[in-house]
């Protein structure tokens, strides 16, 4: 392949070399939904005219990457079979060919497998690895030639991600040294609230390098992908958040740079951010300045710092529903779409209505600009082909996928090709003539790095979980104002709270014995910066809650559960209070754990005629004592009993203590889960109630709990885990 340049701005900054034909993020080399080819077809068909392939097994809601004339994108794999999970797929872009796949479980999540997809992979050109999050908020580092896992991490279980009902999931992105990837969490200590978290990982080690909060308690999880921009020469990545705001924030640091409020709902299209460093979004929510209102599309100046509000607006369009689909600009106009696929076309300096364009009834993915002209997808299967003219668009040409084909993703922009996602197959579109590559338009430049003063530092790794007595080395990194890396700050004095000791020569030891949550402290000047860790032992594990504390390393348990006293004892309660908190999931440790059981007694109060469900994790498998008097052993919520799952009758009353206990055992490429339930007190039953073997396992998970105190609370005592023997 041809060379375009050998320093790009990838996503709007220098990050390395870059192919000209990538298209290594799901909006486009420079995050915009711009192409810089030329040459593209002007019409095709589904059945023939310029489809140069189409591939029904990578049917998927997701929007493909290109890189290295490799396409990657999520999809469902086994769909509707005992089998069924996700995959990431790479394909030969010429010819469609499958390259590899690499498919895992979803476990522990209310989510559909019609939302298999949600988010797309991120492709770093650099390493020629890509990153994906899946729906069950499985989060891994892959090579790009062969699929080869590098590094994980389960998002649910080490920081408390949300994977629900609605399925939306967050996009990776990928700055410099770092992926960055976020989602409503529900951790441990000052984590615990919810909110919509940023997380950013060294991409070839997996190592958290930094993590900030937005607003707690926010009314949404979200997917707006962030964009990577400059604002007066200063780095920013600019992204929607779950609590209704823009943020721009210093990427190496997590550093907020301004913030708009928009909404007072989740922000899910993307922002735009042109060569002035203006910057272009949309919502379909309640305007947080007139909550009777829904949507708005609206323009600000960047290049500010701290607290945007309404008068500093450029211009704000109110009810212009733009709550998926994110915007695109030629020259000084603005192409938005509405959610009801009414295509908007305003003038960038004032806002102001130029001309509109119904395109259909359902808009999920956005446009895509191209060799002048615009390539967008609509939800029930037109794909449109637009001129821009001086009333508005023309219509150059409209195809019609099959009746019930949606489009979920937007198209693809590659080497001459376009790729075309639906949830029935992967079209890859062409034309018989090579395109061509026009001058690209020069991207702006992060200022060059002259102030070697060091304004803010931080502390890495920024989130860790130890066993006792494991070392860590600890890393103190100084930035100037504008959030460019200065260098290693050597006289940075490190404290430890909560155990363990910090040497002179930054090395962390934890306690030799013991469970706890560590604060460190890095302190050069007036400078701090802090990271946290859990230091978890290895089994046996014993909570009788007597410190009357919810075990601090748990992850999403404190917030939803709160001490209390239990018949003369003491032990936990899980709280009915917390609207959008009373079904949760929370983990103890380890991820690696295997082969071992759970134990813990309950006691359910009951409200009317219903009663709570309440259980325990295991290996990534769900034990649950549900209300409706049944008991049932589970990994996926919202596939049951066709993934993976067995249910029993099990009768069981209010203001009983019982005992459950839940073992696995993996045997080969099998794991069998067990339970049974009594009442506490009376001698355990010698024979297991309920038992299910998984053909498709999972081999390893960290213990937990489970609860929905919906309907009424339920107690929590004498919680242990132990190896098998």
């Amino acid at each position: 392949m041809k060379r375009l340049w050998s320093t790009l701005f990838c996503c709007g900054l220098i990050c390395g070399t870059v192919q000209a034909e990538d298209w290594a993020h799901w909006r486009g080399p420079n995050n915009d939904g711009q192409s810089a080819e030329t040459g593209l077809p002007d019409k095709w068909s589904p059945k023939g005219e310029n489809l140069l392939w189409h591939k029904a097994d990578y049917a998927s809601r997701s929007t493909p990457v290109v890189m290295n004339d490799r396409v990657y994108l999520v999809c469902r794999a086994f769909p509707e079979t005992n089998k069924e999970g996700e995959k990431t797929v790479c394909v030969d872009a010429k010819t469609g060919n499958l390259l590899w796949e690499s498919v895992h479980n979803i476990y522990l999540s209310d989510a559909p497998a019609e939302r298999v997809g949600w988010s797309s992979v991120v492709g770093d050109p650099e390493t020629d690895t890509v990153f994906v999050l899946g729906l069950g908020c499985v989060f891994q580092c892959l090579d790009g030639k062969t699929g080869k896992t590098i590094w994980e991490h389960s998002m649910s279980e080490e920081f408390g991600m949300l994977s629900t009902y609605g399925g939306r999931t967050n996009f990776p992105v990928v700055f410099e040294d770092t992926v960055i990837i976020s989602g409503v969490m529900t951790g441990w200590g000052e984590t615990a609230v919810p909110a919509h978290r940023f997380i950013a990982f060294d991409k070839k080690t997996g190592v958290a390098q930094w993590l900030i909060s937005t607003r707690v308690r926010p009314e949404d999880t979200t997917y707006s992908t962030p964009v990577f921009t400059t604002f007066k020469g200063q780095a920013a990545m600019v992204f929607g958040a779950a609590d209704g705001a823009v943020y721009a924030i210093q990427p190496r640091t997590g550093k907020t740079i301004w913030k708009y409020q928009a909404s007072t709902r989740g922000m899910n299209s993307s922002p735009l951010v042109d060569e002035n460093g203006i910057v272009y979004c949309g919502h379909a929510e309640q305007n947080s300045n007139d909550t009777t209102t829904l949507g708005a599309v609206f323009a600000f100046d960047g290049n500010v710092e701290g607290e945007i509000t309404e008068d500093k607006l450029l211009w704000k369009v109110p009810k212009r529903t733009v709550g998926r689909s994110s915007p695109v600009k030629i020259g000084d106009r603005l192409y938005v779409i509405e959610d009801g696929a009414l295509l908007v076309i305003l003038d960038a300096k004032t806002g102001e209505t130029v001309g509109q364009k119904k395109l259909g009834r359902i808009m999920f993915g956005s446009p895509v600009v191209a060799d002048g002209k615009i390539y967008v997808a609509e939800n029930t299967g037109r794909f449109y082909v637009l001129k821009p003219s001086d009333k508005g668009v023309d219509v150059v040409s409209e195809a019609r996928l099959a009746q019930r084909e949606e489009v979920f993703g937007s198209p693809a922009i590659s080497n001459g090709r376009i790729f075309l996602p639906s949830i029935e197959a992967l079209y890859c579109i062409g034309a018989n003539t090579k395109a061509t590559k026009a001058t690209p338009t020069a991207l702006k430049r992060e200022a060059a790095n002259t102030d070697k003063t060091i304004a803010q530092i931080v502390l890495t790794p920024t989130e860790q979980l130890l066993a006792s007595g494991q070392k860590l080395n600890l890393t103190v990194k100084g930035y100037n104002k504008a959030g460019q890396y200065v260098g290693v700050v050597k006289d940075a004095v490190i404290t430890a709270e909560g155990g363990g000791t910090v040497g002179k020569d930054g090395v962390y030891v934890a306690p030799a014995t013991g469970l706890g949550g560590v604060i460190l402290t890095a302190k050069s000047g007036e400078m701090t910066a802090k990271a946290r860790l859990r230091v978890v032992p290895t089994l046996p594990w014993k909570f009788d809650f007597s410190d009357e504390k919810v075990p601090p390393v748990w992850i999403g348990a404190d917030y939803r559960h709160k001490p209390a006293p239990l018949d003369g004892e003491k032990g936990l309660v899980k709280i009915s209070t917390i609207p959008k908190g009373t079904r949760s999931q929370s983990w103890m440790g380890w991820t690696t754990l295997h082969d071992y059981t759970v134990q813990a007694d309950f006691k359910a109060t009951k409200k009317g005629d219903r009663l709570p469900d309440m259980g325990l994790i295991n290996q990534r498998y769900t034990l649950d004592l549900q209300g409706a008097q049944r008991l049932q052993i589970r990994s996926w919520t919202a596939r049951l009993e066709l993934r993976f799952a067995k249910t029993i009758d099990f009768q069981w009353a209010a203001d009983t203590w019982y005992t459950m206990k839940f073992q696995s055992e993996t045997k080969g490429d099998k794991v069998t889960l067990r339970g049974k339930v009594w009442k506490r007190g009376e001698a355990e039953p010698k024979e297991w109630q309920i038992e299910a073997t998984d053909e498709t396992p999972n081999f390893q998970g960290s213990p937990g709990l489970f609860g929905n105190a919906t309907d009424a609370e339920f107690f929590i005592d004498n919680v242990q885990v132990t190896p098998n023997k």
